[in-house]
């Protein structure tokens, strides 16, 4: 028994890794576009992108880790049942829930390293990755005011700057602001310095011994105020993208942080029910992991006659109604529709009530005629569109009509030459 323990325990790690390894790859290619972004524009380094990537990497594992235990254990399973070695499991005299304490074993191990990710890793790595694009957008900002230049690069800002002393004091200073369209306003000022503020993600232009020439909002009434200190933000391009990018919310707060927040909204009085659901997502994905687990051994056992194609639509459908089903429910929670801390639970009720009820099944040897029919279904669909693409395929590799008569007529006039029925030549121009 130990032999067969560590056997599925080696295929099911297996098959994980690669399913995970995959749709990781997958969810990074979506970010590719925004990395080149920052190095080109934001002058980011390779280091800084390795450093995003290694911060965003728990967003996207909390992601895939769920989905990799389902996959792996219907690709296990499903070929243990396609190369008959159930029967000879079975045919052993150990029945299913014997066979089930490697996948116990296997689901608690992504159950704990989901848990680790989702309480600690996730937070971290969202805090990390805002402070490192809020030091990017900062290094950019001093950098590119430079002396007697038109500065155009901040949102509805035009600085020109006359000279800069010790490469962070800036000197006689003009500013074009139109940051309200109907009342632009023209800066000037002695001096100034940019400030940074990374608690509000903020840059500052702090300038001293100035004024402030306002045009009224009908361009008919000048205004004239002078100051010795103004603080100006500047708002660098997409610099509201790159923050959102970032993804700043509940989702960068460890569990104490999200309890804080949710007993200071109730001194306040109020709700804060993105934060209770927050709080209970952080408990309720890595759970995900022990269902999937034991739901995916039944599917991919009896889907075995599908193929390997059949069980892994099963499996991609069962991932796509139970996703589907936990985004509608938090986002009915995060509204107060549905208690917060239940509505991410729910998909999992519903998937350990299945799970229960195939466990029982095989355990008793019952048939599943509707998982067949299901897989029947998905591999009938599958073959329908393999059999499409390879048409389309087929049409597009065949030659236009256009260009068969063309070839047909090239080889026409090749036999005739050869025949020497037609001789070629070269021809005078003379009469």
């Amino acid at each position: 028994m130990r032999i067969i323990n560590r056997y599925i325990l080696t295929e099911l790690f297996k098959i994980f890794f690669i399913s995970a390894g995959f749709l990781t790859a997958l969810l990074y290619m979506d970010k590719i576009l925004y990395l080149t972004e920052l190095i080109i524009n934001r002058g980011a380094s390779l280091f800084e992108v390795f450093r995003m990537i290694l911060y965003i990497s728990p967003a996207f594992l909390a992601l895939t880790i769920p989905i990799s235990v389902l996959v792996a254990s219907v690709a296990t399973f499903n070929q243990f049942s396609a190369d008959n070695e159930w029967v000879a499991m079975k045919g052993n005299g150990w029945s299913f829930l014997d066979l089930m304490k490697p996948v116990l074993y296997f689901s608690l191990v992504a159950y704990l390293f989901t848990n680790i990710i989702m309480i600690h890793a996730l937070p971290w790595g969202n805090q990390s990755f805002k402070k490192l694009i809020y030091d990017i957008v900062q290094k950019r900002a001093s950098f590119e005011i430079k002396p007697n230049v038109f500065n155009k690069d901040f949102d509805n800002l035009m600085v020109l700057v006359k000279k800069k002393e010790k490469g962070e004091i800036l000197k006689d200073i003009f500013i074009s602001d139109a940051t309200v369209s109907d009342s632009p306003k023209i800066i000037v000022a002695e001096e100034g310095v940019v400030i940074s503020n990374p608690d509000l993600l903020k840059i500052q232009l702090q300038l001293k011994n100035g004024a402030i020439h306002d045009l009224g909002e009908k361009r008919n009434n000048y205004k004239l105020m002078n100051f010795e200190r103004y603080d100006l933000t500047l708002d660098l391009p997409n610099t509201e993208r790159l923050q959102k990018k970032a993804l700043v919310g509940n989702r960068e707060l460890s569990i104490k942080q999200l309890l804080n927040k949710i007993e200071g909204a109730q001194l306040e009085g109020r709700t804060d029910y993105p934060a209770q659901v927050e709080l209970s997502k952080k408990l309720s994905i890595p759970f995900t992991c022990l269902i999937f687990g034991f739901f995916g051994a039944p599917l991919g056992i009896k889907s075995s006659r599908s193929g390997k194609s059949g069980s892994y639509a099963i499996a991609a459908a069962a991932i796509g109604v139970y996703y589907i089903g936990f985004v509608s429910a938090q986002n009915l929670g995060s509204i107060g529709k549905l208690d917060p801390y239940f509505s991410v639970w729910i998909p999992n009720i519903i998937y350990l009530a299945l799970m229960i009820y195939m466990v029982y099944k095989m355990q008793r040897e019952i048939p599943f005629k509707w998982l067949n029919k299901m897989g029947d279904f998905f591999q009938s669909l599958y073959e329908f569109f393999q059999n499409l693409t390879s048409k389309i395929g087929a049409l597009e590799a065949a030659p236009s009509p256009g260009a068969s008569r063309r070839l047909g007529a090239e080889k026409n006039l090749s036999a005739l030459t050869k025949s020497g029925k037609i001789k070629t030549g070269k021809q005078s121009n003379h009469p």
